[in-house]
């Protein structure tokens, strides 16, 4: 698989089968991620990964605390702006419209919604969980540098006929994943990511994100 087969196939995975990852793989993964380039070769990434028994157990302990408190214990960073405008609204919402009609729930229905949600902490079913974290004394270019990482771990993920989906949702529970995994005190949970084989037949995964034409984003000078 080249790099263009690799950006066109990655989408968000949403349903996974219930086919392991190997420890292997997984490594292999992200031995070629950490080729990424980050300003100076700071590297400022670290990942936790969690597969197997210890991700059943931690799947388990999220969602008693999901029943408990489905906002989670809040964020330490904005996920996204609190005043977005134009055309970033529109666009997040019409991707949240377009992923709810592949499964028929309807925007008044906001349990069917919120039941939706909920399966970001039981990863989708993935076989493997990702939780990347930064150094809190980086500022705005390191996570930059930490996003480059990311993707080139999701495009490592298509080379071996893996799907992933990075999930900044995780980041509500960032104490929760700071105390099961041991993550120190100077580092900051970012997001998760689950990785496995997508199910083909899952109506989520048929999902393909509209993607702006070149002439919003781009100015040729």
């Amino acid at each position: 698989m080249n790099v263009s087969e690799a950006l066109e196939s990655r989408f968000s995975c949403r349903a996974f089968l219930d086919k392991p990852v190997s420890q292997e793989q997984i490594r292999e993964i992200l031995e070629q991620a950490k080729r990424a380039p980050s300003g100076g070769n700071l590297q400022p990434w670290h990942v936790y990964v969690l597969s197997g028994d210890k991700l059943q157990t931690f799947v388990s302990d999220i969602a008693e605390k999901v029943a408990q408190n489905p906002r989670g214990e809040g964020t330490e960073y904005d996920i996204y702006p609190k005043e977005i405008t134009n055309p970033y609204k529109a666009r997040r919402s019409k991707c949240g419209e377009d992923m709810y009609a592949t499964m028929e729930i309807k925007r008044e229905d906001k349990i069917g919604r919120m039941m939706q949600f909920a399966r970001n902490f039981e990863l989708f079913n993935a076989p493997s969980a990702l939780f990347f974290t930064i150094d809190r004394q980086m500022g705005l270019g390191q996570w930059a540098d930490l996003g480059m990482f990311l993707q080139s771990v999701m495009l490592a993920a298509r080379e071996q006929g893996l799907h992933t989906c990075a999930q900044e949702a995780w980041a509500i529970w960032h104490k929760s994943i700071s105390e099961f995994v041991h993550v120190p005190v100077e580092q900051m949970v970012f997001c998760g990511m689950a990785l496995g084989y997508s199910d083909p037949d899952a109506p989520i995964n048929s999902l393909k994100t509209d993607r702006a034409e070149l002439s919003e984003i781009v100015t040729f000078c």
